[in-house]
């Protein structure tokens, strides 16, 4: 048989794969989440998320030594505060000697290249578990972006290279960028969750902090996971605010979003791989039913073919040993 063409051609090989690949991760691509909480010498696994801990300060610097050892540059940090501390307005978000603040200030000192990027959101600190403050049953809008933008300005004094809202409020990047100019802190930059989506797949990240809402859901604030131009007009209106990356949550889900957005945007794209995409790998490979250093390498590759410049995913340390070999 004569052809013209075979495609095969380009498979034959490891080598020859490796050659032509489109797509390839690296440890630069990844940024890691990270949950501290206080107290001393603490790694606490997650129960819905087998392999993943809570950690103390102490051993969360340990970590992050570990994390640039491998090449993993960018941190993502995620706090656990204390139920006596929680209360309706958050005003413990913007304690300047809160745990948040602290681990900002440690984590520099200890590893001074180490990008660290903060959660800005209230559920944390919130007696109530809501990304915002809330008045007669609703969350509001306005008064929450005011306590955002005391959250980021402190996050920015004790030293965090990137603020990282995930709350979904209107008006909330403009508003950070704001503040961050009018006090100087203008290599200061913003990820913003442009296009966090209502999912469920937020489950067991809920369990690590102990945020889920107390009362009703998210849907007034997070989008519909069954629109797409949303999405589209949420990330343009960030960047016309300011934001210097836009993130997609989640992302295994949403691949076709990830790709709309990256055609859309000229700045970095970063995607969220979600807890509850990895407790199903997790899950599956424990029972044996995929192999799971596998399914990790596909599944980031994936996100990134998709458009995502960025991956913040709870296997970046394993897919950057896999990657190092």
């Amino acid at each position: 048989m004569y052809l013209q063409r075979r495609n095969r051609i380009l498979r034959q090989t490891p080598a020859i794969r490796a050659m032509v690949a489109e797509n390839s991760l690296t440890p630069n691509d990844f940024i890691a989440p990270l949950f501290i909480e206080d107290g001393t010498n603490l790694k606490t696994e997650i129960s819905s998320m087998k392999g993943y801990y809570r950690y103390s300060l102490d051993n969360t610097i340990k970590e992050v030594k570990s994390l640039w050892a491998l090449g993993i540059k960018s941190v993502l940090i995620f706090i656990k505060s204390p139920e006596a501390l929680k209360d309706n307005t958050g005003k413990e978000a913007w304690n300047p000697d809160g745990i948040m603040q602290r681990s900002i200030k440690a984590i520099k000192d200890a590893v001074p290249e180490m990008i660290v990027m903060t959660d800005v959101a209230l559920d944390p600190y919130s007696s109530y578990g809501h990304d915002g403050i809330v008045k007669d049953g609703e969350i509001i809008n306005d008064e929450t972006v005011e306590a955002l933008v005391k959250m980021s300005l402190s996050h920015a004094a004790a030293g965090a290279d990137f603020m990282a809202p995930s709350d979904m409020m209107d008006g909330r990047v403009g508003e950070i960028r704001k503040v961050l100019e009018q006090n100087n802190y203008t290599r200061v930059g913003i990820m913003s969750y442009s296009a966090k989506f209502a999912s469920c797949f937020y489950g067991p990240f809920r369990n690590a902090l102990d945020s889920a809402p107390g009362f009703g859901d998210k849907k007034t604030y997070q989008m519909n996971y069954a629109n797409r131009i949303e999405a589209i007009k949420e990330t343009l209106m960030d960047i016309e605010e300011g934001a210097d990356i836009v993130m997609v949550k989640p992302a295994m889900a949403y691949l076709d979003i990830i790709r709309e957005i990256k055609n859309a945007v000229t700045v970095p794209v970063s995607a969220y791989h979600v807890s509850g995409e990895y407790a199903m790998i997790k899950a599956a490979a424990e029972k044996g039913w995929i192999d799971e250093e596998k399914a990790i390498i596909e599944s980031l590759t994936s996100i990134k073919r998709a458009g995502a410049d960025l991956i913040a995913t709870y296997f970046a340390k394993d897919a950057a040993k896999l990657i190092n070999g």
